[in-house]
């Protein structure tokens, strides 16, 4: 019957490809037969002319009409809206299925994605077994990205995660890259010594175009190789050169002040960069110049602050802002230089410098490295950590600072208490060998050399800090494999700042970490009088102690080679008299040398950010330069 107005008739309709006829006929009949079988068909209707949010709309009437497959029609509707764009739609509905993700792991696969695209993929993680069950590799691939961005919550079961996306994926570089990730962070020293030399060999082949895949940070920890490390970028913003010269180009008005914004989310003072740049930032000379501190730190971290934060600067807060707001912010305020304090670390903003934020736009403490993929200007270094060699290898123009790149707090943090062996439950009788740092940092091939030291050491413990238990275990089994029994092994867990400190004192000298060097960890051990031992590096991130140890005067735990580094430290286990002279050399130069000289690193500082100025006044490229050092000094620049 022509103009028939029946489902019987838009079905035939339908079935015969007569789609427009179809959906002239069903949007008359919805009017009075508006069951679960007509928005279906609807539905189906719309998606053959090319209506997909409609169809979405169709299936989510047709879900409401209840059924038995009422939660089947839901589920289309979801992967509709998300296909179509309409992400806040389908995350709505996916709310009704919370608890039966188990059953439906695409829906799953969008919540996973979506709230990994919002930046809240902690809340991500919930679905990541469920996304690791599924038959589907791409809900694999989501679950181990969900990891990978929540690495430092260090999830041992992280690690299982990695391994069964390479178990099917056992060819793909990037996914061995992120198992040895884990592997690293919870010291899985068997994965790390079967992949780790997989990875090796295809880069002595010449294949690299995997490693764009690693993240810059997680690359350090395996290559020192400063043309390998900035080959890294899976965590970088977009960016391109003309995005420079477009910044340059931009209008700006330069003040009697040189007004300087610091970027991070570490603005609390139990963060182990406020622990080394807090003083500077007091001592900042007002007179000559404003610091605004953009603030995204997270609000329970805030909350743990004693500190005044109003000592360090004007705090404006941009953590609620999306990137083009904290744009507009920083902008206003008409800053000379942004000096970003993260660079490739957890919880950066390094996208906004790539929308061209200020004139002058530097790194400074936040990553050992080239920050590969951003728009800055120039990196804070100095000579032991950005040496001529390096130059080719960075964007960055080197600010290399006299004496060290490391600023150091005296004033705010305390001086250690010497506390005995006995309160840490270590031997009186025995040399103590000391690890502090994080357990990602301490390789196959260093715990091979720690083994060597201690079998040519009869007499010598060693003392390490892990991170989890499962990291404690795995580390115990390598030194047990290793031949070294575990009466000579002896483990820390992490303690509040000022007991770490005191405990410190205790043991006889500290075993650095190679490719990544300690860091704040170093100058927390010297601070304390602790001898630390490293070896000459090749990249920025494993020549950091050199430059810490310079800087306190005693260039000689500097070792040149790993051969070196494992005969001078058997010699000071053997006869700890020779350190003596080096532990009260520390001591001594605590407060005459520039290690934690926070005043003359900060007039160094803004010298610095003075020359950057002034060749962008003058309409000039940025360039290398070395900052002059102030005259010596002629005695202490603090007292107890």
């Amino acid at each position: 019957m022509l103009n028939e107005i029946s489902y019987a008739a838009a079905s035939k309709h339908f079935k015969t490809g007569q789609y427009t006829e179809a959906l002239a006929t069903l949007n008359r009949l919805i009017d009075t037969q508006s069951d679960s079988r007509t928005y279906v068909l609807l539905a189906k209707t719309m998606l053959r002319i090319g209506m997909p949010d409609q169809a979405a709309t169709s299936y989510e009437l047709a879900s409401q009409k209840g059924g038995v497959d009422a939660e089947s029609y839901l589920v289309e509707s979801i992967k509709l809206h998300f296909e179509s764009g309409n992400k806040d739609k389908a995350l709505s509905l996916s709310n009704k299925l919370i608890h039966r993700f188990h059953k439906y792991p695409e829906i799953a696969y969008i919540v996973g994605s979506i709230l990994l695209d919002r930046g809240e993929p902690r809340v991500a993680r919930a679905l990541k077994n469920i996304l690791m069950k599924s038959d589907s590799i791409e809900h694999m691939k989501l679950g181990a990205r969900i990891a990978i961005t929540t690495w430092d919550l260090f999830d041992p079961s992280d690690i299982e995660t990695a391994r069964i996306l390479l178990s099917k994926l056992p060819r793909q570089q990037a996914v061995r890259l992120m198992y040895l990730v884990f592997s690293r962070e919870h010291s899985k020293f068997d994965a790390m010594e079967k992949h780790q030399p997989i990875i090796d060999a295809a880069v002595a082949n010449g294949e690299t175009s995997f490693i764009s895949l690693d993240g810059t940070f997680f690359n350090l920890h395996w290559s020192g190789d400063e043309h390998i490390n900035q080959l890294a970028r899976s965590n970088t913003p977009a960016f391109s050169p003309e995005m420079t010269a477009k910044r340059r180009k931009l209008p700006h008005k330069w003040g009697q002040k040189i007004r300087i914004g610091y970027l991070s989310s570490d603005f609390f003072d139990k963060h182990a960069t406020m622990k080394l740049i807090r003083r500077v930032l007091e001592l900042h000379d007002r007179d000559r110049f404003e610091v605004t501190l953009f603030c995204h730190s997270d609000v329970d971290l805030l909350n743990s602050n004693e500190a005044d934060r109003n000592l360090w600067g004007d705090i404006v807060t941009i953590r609620e802002m999306d990137n083009d707001e904290a744009l507009e912010t920083i902008r206003a305020r008409g800053i000379d230089i942004l000096v970003d304090l993260k660079g490739h670390t957890a919880g950066n903003r390094t996208a906004i410098l790539n929308k061209g934020a200020a004139p002058i736009q530097v790194a400074w403490i936040g990553f050992p490295g080239s920050t590969v993929n951003v728009d800055l200007d120039y990196v804070i270094g100095d000579h032991y950590v950005l040496p001529e060699s390096s130059k080719p290898h960075y964007y960055e123009k080197f600010v290399r600072l006299p004496e060290t790149y490391q600023p150091n707090d005296p004033v705010n943090r305390p001086l250690a208490k010497q506390i005995s062996r006995s309160d840490v439950g270590l031997p009186e009788d025995a040399f103590v060998f000391a690890s502090f740092n994080a357990n990602r940092k301490i390789t196959p091939r260093t715990m091979d050399l720690w083994c060597e030291i201690l079998k040519k050491a009869p007499d010598s413990v060693i003392w390490v800090l892990h991170n989890s238990k499962t990291s404690r275990v795995n580390i115990m089994n390598k030194f047990l494999a290793s031949g070294i029994p575990a009466k000579r092994i002896f483990f820390m867990e992490k303690l509040e700042f000022e007991l770490h400190l005191n405990r410190i004192t205790v043991a006889d000298l500290g075993l650095d970490t190679f490719p990544v060097n300690g860091h704040t960890t170093t100058s927390e051990q010297l601070w304390s009088g602790l001898p630390v031992l490293t070896t000459r590096g090749t990249n920025f991130a494993s020549r950091v102690s050199e430059s810490l140890l310079n800087a306190i005067g005693t260039p000689e735990l500097v070792a040149d080679d790993e051969e070196a580094y494992v005969n001078q430290a058997v010699t000071y286990a053997r006869d700890p008299s020779t350190l003596k002279g080096i532990r009260e050399r520390i001591d001594a130069n605590r407060f005459t040398m520039p290690l934690f000289d926070a005043e003359r690193y900060c007039r160094h500082l803004e010298a610095a950010y003075e020359i950057m100025t002034e060749r962008a006044k003058a309409g000039d490229e940025p360039d290398h330069f070395d900052v002059p050092a102030l005259p010596p000094r002629t005695g202490p620049f603090h007292s107890v």
